[in-house]
């Protein structure tokens, strides 16, 4: 790069490198974020706010450990917020709304001092303090391995039920009276029913149960 100072011109290829700030806000900038950014080590304040970003936060932005202000809200990004940002220990003021970033929100070091969700809005797919939806909690897992159990209860108690009815008629039948037999026989089919009913009715409630509790 040439400069001119005080008339005169000078090369110099070690401007970027100490450059403190870098402010690119709406400008209109197009395509990912360029990796060689890390480069500006002595970097204190960064803003590339408002512009059509895409792709993700590069994964070794942490190395700007100078770092003290971020902003890349209102972007086209998209991945997860970059663990190595964890360990920019100067970063005091950070942005990262509407950029649709995803996954959970980093929680040590400085980050247990960003306390205003606003820096985080307009990204559904995060998670984590000090968002409200802070709820970790599986929704399709849980409701997989309860139905397993559910059936295999359910086949539990038929089968027990038709293990019981042969025995019943294999000792009835040495009797040869029909009118207990019949008897005997209709009650243990309502019985059954009754059983099969109630196991079924108490699934329906435990899967009620467990939507509720997941949707938080």
């Amino acid at each position: 790069m040439d400069l001119i100072v005080k008339g005169r011109q000078l090369e110099n290829n070690l401007t970027l490198g100490i450059v403190n700030v870098l402010d690119l806000s709406s400008n209109n900038l197009k395509g990912e974020t360029p990796e060689e950014i890390i480069n500006l080590t002595y970097l204190g304040t960064l803003n590339l706010s408002w512009n059509q970003l895409t792709g993700k936060i590069p994964d070794k932005i942490g190395s700007l450990q100078r770092l003290e202000t971020l902003d890349l809200s209102n972007n086209h990004l998209s991945g997860p917020i970059p663990p190595s940002m964890s360990s920019m220990t100067f970063l005091n003021h950070l942005n990262l709304s509407y950029t649709n970033s995803s996954g959970p929100i980093p929680s040590t070091n400085q980050f247990q001092t960003f306390n205003d969700p606003s820096i985080y809005e307009g990204n559904s797919q995060l998670r984590g303090s000090p968002l409200p939806n802070n709820c970790l909690a599986p929704e399709f897992e849980d409701d997989e391995v309860e139905d397993g159990d559910d059936g295999e209860m359910l086949w539990f108690y038929l089968g027990m039920a038709a293990g019981f009815s042969v025995g019943f008629w294999v000792v009835c039948g040495t009797f040869g009276n029909e009118e207990v037999l019949r008897r005997a026989y209709f009650q243990f089919v309502d019985e059954t029913k009754n059983l099969c009913g109630h196991c079924c009715v108490c699934s329906s409630f435990k899967k009620i149960e467990h939507k509720m509790m997941s949707s938080c």
